[in-house]
């Protein structure tokens, strides 16, 4: 552990850098304690209480937590070789800043089993039925499918998801991650649907995939006939630079893969950075989450587009994305819960006073909220968008039971 203390002070840098745009001063305040089990006056805090009231505990489900690891349990998972070596300081210190949001020592005997472990007691934490759907992550490839490891920054195998999910006992689901380049796109998406897979994952940018590449028209059919949902990322990325390919997360890129029948879950709602109107080509280029709004208003795609409000309340959103979200009630039954897990243990990634000074949390709220996120950073981020109002709205309990994909289910 001794590592990790001492790095404290770097991850802080690196979390304010990659994540947050902020400056050294979060540097006191960043290292995420990693307590252990909720204390019962927290658990039975009013807070925590109302967040759960009137939630089917047994439907409650976070739609986007990564499954990360090294491969040092032959997990078959890989990081870039940058955040292992000491003169690239900047992809060292993503490392570290991740391992200890994950509550992972960097010289832990084994991180893949120790993040799995630490995910597993975060889990504990909350009622019997919660679950989790744990994501897969594929390498980069080239134009002509050939996997790059230069542009994976991580990979996490679907058959690694596929176990860590199968042995959770119903607490952990997983999400396929298959690069539509790949010459066998459909037969690794084919093994996914058979392997009990939840969904399938892109990071355009990161993975280079283009929605209005050729090759996608296959891969979304097949996705529609199976009923089985897209999560693509949009708007800007911090996290995971890989290919870089910034262009290919434009909300209203997402219309091709809607076109081709698949339903889609667009992360984060696009609500960080900016992107290009393609619409109004001469226009300059707007907030990312005005074209996913501008989305959300197009008919044709109900009952197929929705938004994750992973990260979506972190500091580095604005305040006019939280009361859209917040607001626009007849978006929330389109809107799915996601913690982007273990991202809510990066402590300056949020910002009470910031929710308090916009009027969407009461000020007595944010001291009970930091202390719950000692413990248990997943509790934390469903407590405080439970805890979060703009006049009488407030994200409603189906939100978090993901009833938006009831119909999909259902089929």
């Amino acid at each position: 552990m001794k590592r990790r203390h001492l790095l404290l002070g770097c991850c802080a840098a690196l979390g304010a850098g990659l994540f947050t745009g902020l400056g050294l001063h979060a540097a006191a305040e960043a290292r995420n304690p990693c307590r252990g089990t909720l204390p019962d006056e927290l658990a039975r805090h009013d807070l925590v209480l109302s967040a759960f009231e009137g939630l089917d505990t047994t439907r409650l489900v976070d739609t986007h937590a990564h499954l990360l690891g090294t491969g040092d349990s032959g997990s078959g998972c890989t990081v870039h070789a940058s955040l292992h070596q000491w003169w690239r300081p900047t992809e060292l210190l993503r490392k570290h800043v991740i391992l200890d949001a994950a509550c992972v020592a960097s010289d832990a005997p084994s991180i893949d089993r120790a993040y799995v472990q630490r995910l597993q007691q975060l889990a504990a934490g909350f009622p019997a039925g919660a679950r989790w759907w744990l994501y897969a992550f594929d390498q980069a490839c080239r134009d002509d499918g050939r996997p790059e490891p230069d542009w994976t920054t991580f990979h996490v195998p679907d058959d690694y998801a596929r176990r860590i999910a199968e042995a959770s006992e119903g607490r952990f689901e997983w999400v396929a991650s298959v690069h539509p380049y790949r010459p066998d796109a459909i037969a690794r998406l084919e093994a996914a649907i058979a392997g009990g897979a939840v969904a399938v994952k892109w990071l355009p940018s990161a993975m280079n995939i283009d929605p209005r590449d050729a090759r996608c028209r296959a891969f979304c059919e097949r996705l529609a006939r199976a009923r089985l949902p897209l999560v693509v990322h949009c708007g800007e990325e911090k996290a995971a630079p890989g290919a870089r390919r910034d262009d290919l997360v434009n909300p209203l890129l997402v219309r091709h893969l809607l076109a081709l029948g698949a339903t889609v879950i667009v992360a984060h709602c696009a609500s960080l950075g900016q992107a290009q109107d393609t619409d109004r080509p001469s226009a300059p280029r707007v907030p990312a989450f005005e074209l996913f709004a501008r989305l959300m208003a197009e008919r044709e795609w109900e009952g197929r587009l929705f938004g994750d409000l992973s990260a979506v309340f972190q500091r580095n959103r604005t305040p006019a994305v939280w009361r859209a979200v917040l607001g626009n009630e007849h978006w929330h039954g389109r809107l799915l819960h996601g913690s982007d897990h273990p991202l809510p243990g990066i402590v300056p990634l949020y910002s009470m006073p910031r929710l308090v000074q916009a009027g969407l949390l009461d000020a007595e709220h944010a001291a009970p909220l930091s202390r719950i996120r000692e413990h248990n950073a997943l509790l934390f981020d469903v407590v405080l968008k439970r805890s979060l109002r703009l006049g009488s709205a407030r994200l409603p309990a189906a939100l978090f039971e993901a009833r938006a994909l009831d119909a999909l289910r259902a089929a």
